[in-house]
């Protein structure tokens, strides 16, 4: 199994950095995964490490050196990562649980699948085109269109921000989970926090992941959106994959 991957989280402007990245890999399977604390709920961070660890544990007990199932591998370690928040959040008798967005990506067999909670996303660049997008958990996502295009609405913009779902609130998180789907080489992935998709329009994204390396295209993504963010910037993560066969 061969791929080149670049990661990097940078505070931006806010005052701590509630981001987390990370990947592990075995010969023959690798897991990327990003998480962004909810920063309106206190100890976001905690529930991004925590998520982050959880997801590299379960992956480092089962990949020997694949994972029997992917979709049920990242549905499993998606809900234990919950369930962990929320037993931490009672043993240390805080008010509100904190709470996260997940995406995770793993790779093995020539094959990937991915799953996402919130909106953190992943693009999945193939040639010169975006193949696919994660769709966010939030009202300005999930709100059907004919809403959106009502009276009510007309004139006013949906705040993106607002989403129906994360890991650690008290509901049982929603998520989706893609298909598994065959790799080609030159596959690019990018994993990535609102920070940074949220200061981007999308072509810019795919055009930049297109046109070079990882190592090249996903610190450039992340320093445009620090710049374009300003003294204001949100936390801007990311980790960006490329398969080489």
């Amino acid at each position: 199994m061969k791929f080149s991957a670049y990661q990097r989280t940078e505070q931006g402007g806010r005052s701590s950095n509630q981001d987390r990245v990370g990947y592990l890999y075995t010969a023959e399977s690798v897991l990327f995964v990003v998480t962004d604390g909810l920063g309106g709920h206190a100890n976001g961070e905690i529930a991004a490490q925590m998520t982050v660890d959880t997801m590299m544990q379960a992956f480092q007990k089962q990949a020997s050196p694949v994972i029997a199932d992917s979709s049920q591998f990242l549905s499993e370690a998606l809900l234990q990562s919950h369930q962990e928040i929320l037993q931490f959040s009672s043993k240390s008798n805080m008010e509100e649980s904190p709470r996260t967005t997940l995406v995770a990506l793993l790779i093995q067999n020539g094959q990937a699948t991915w799953i996402h909670c919130g909106d953190s996303r992943l693009y999945w660049i193939r040639g010169e085109k975006t193949e696919q997008r994660t769709r966010d958990h939030s009202y300005a996502e999930q709100m059907p269109q004919s809403m959106i295009d009502s009276a009510e609405y007309l004139g006013k913009e949906v705040n993106r921000n607002m989403l129906v779902t994360c890991l650690g609130a008290p509901a049982e998180p929603i998520y989706d989970i893609s298909p598994t789907v065959d790799l080609q080489i030159g596959d690019k992935f990018l994993l990535c926090t609102d920070g940074l998709w949220g200061s981007l329009n999308e072509d810019n994204i795919t055009q930049t992941l297109a046109a070079s390396s990882i190592s090249v295209s996903v610190p450039q993504l992340i320093d445009l959106a620090l710049k374009l963010g300003g003294v204001y910037s949100d936390n801007v993560t990311a980790v960006g994959m490329e398969w080489q066969g």
